[in-house]
């Protein structure tokens, strides 16, 4: 049977970049009560009244997902105020573009801090109130967390690092009745490309030239809804052809995968 969001509260972290803004429409739209959880503030304060204008019941918390305590407390507060966490979207992120060698250690674990320990934080903080409700954690990885990547080795390390996890805790947590699904997009029409960190940690003002294929965080959002509902494991998104492509060629063929045509390749029929 599919699922039913109807009065869940759903909490999307990240909430107010592309994707996640994307997520909270699309649950709200379900009925669920939405809670929106960012770093930055004004964003997070228009979106809120745009979602509370829809007659949808939300709650917003400003959370640098690195302070393990400030999660805490933003997850006791959303039990107090909603009840419970039913579902949680590890949707924040941040990227660099740089090659390992030219990438100071400070770049590496400010990318792992937010990725990876960023999902532990808020997932940990929530999994009394999720293990609770019988609950869903949906962790946005990336095409990225399933092949490797030159010139993001950090990002890439991170989004591998969160299947370990969290394909680990769906196991754990199976018993219990929580569930978890990992969704995969390629390259999406956001600003995400625009924050990433250079090799020295300062921004990139002008982002490397981007594929003209890339998906819509609508289109995004809408996937991932739909895997949720089904009580899908995984989800990769169908406009990352490259994506895919790769996934499966650098599983069955490695070498393939590896050279430079068939990287091109990849490249000139998108991310």
């Amino acid at each position: 049977m599919k699922k039913d969001f109807r009065h869940k509260v759903v909490v999307v972290v990240g909430a107010a970049g592309g994707i996640g803004r994307a997520l909270s429409w699309q649950f709200a739209q379900a009925g669920a009560r939405i809670v929106l959880v960012d770093l930055e503030a004004d964003k997070l304060a228009a979106l809120q009244y745009q979602v509370e204008k829809s007659g949808t019941d939300v709650l917003s918390f400003v959370c640098d997902i690195t302070d393990f305590d400030r999660c805490q407390a933003v997850m006791q507060d959303i039990t107090a105020q909603f009840g419970g966490v039913d579902v949680l979207i590890n949707n924040a992120g941040v990227s660099h573009r740089s090659c390992f060698a030219d990438t100071q250690m400070k770049v590496l674990r400010r990318v792992m801090e937010v990725n990876y320990f960023g999902a532990i934080h808020c997932t940990k903080a929530a999994l009394d109130s999720l293990s609770a409700r019988k609950g869903l954690v949906i962790t946005l990885s990336s095409t990225l967390g399933l092949t490797p990547a030159p010139g993001l080795s950090g990002y890439s390390a991170s989004k591998h690092a969160l299947h370990g996890l969290f394909e680990s805790m769906r196991l754990e947590l199976k018993a219990q009745g929580v569930d978890v699904l990992m969704a995969c997009p390629g390259t999406t029409a956001t600003d995400f490309h625009k924050k990433a960190l250079s090799g020295d940690g300062s921004d990139i003002k002008i982002p490397k030239a981007l594929p003209e294929r890339m998906g819509l965080p609508q289109d995004v959002a809408s996937n991932i809804f739909d895997a949720a509902r089904r009580g899908k494991r995984m989800v990769m998104m169908s406009h990352s052809r490259r994506g895919i492509r790769g996934w499966f060629a650098q599983r069955i063929w490695p070498v393939l995968y590896e050279s430079r045509g068939f990287r091109r390749w990849l490249n000139e029929i998108g991310s």
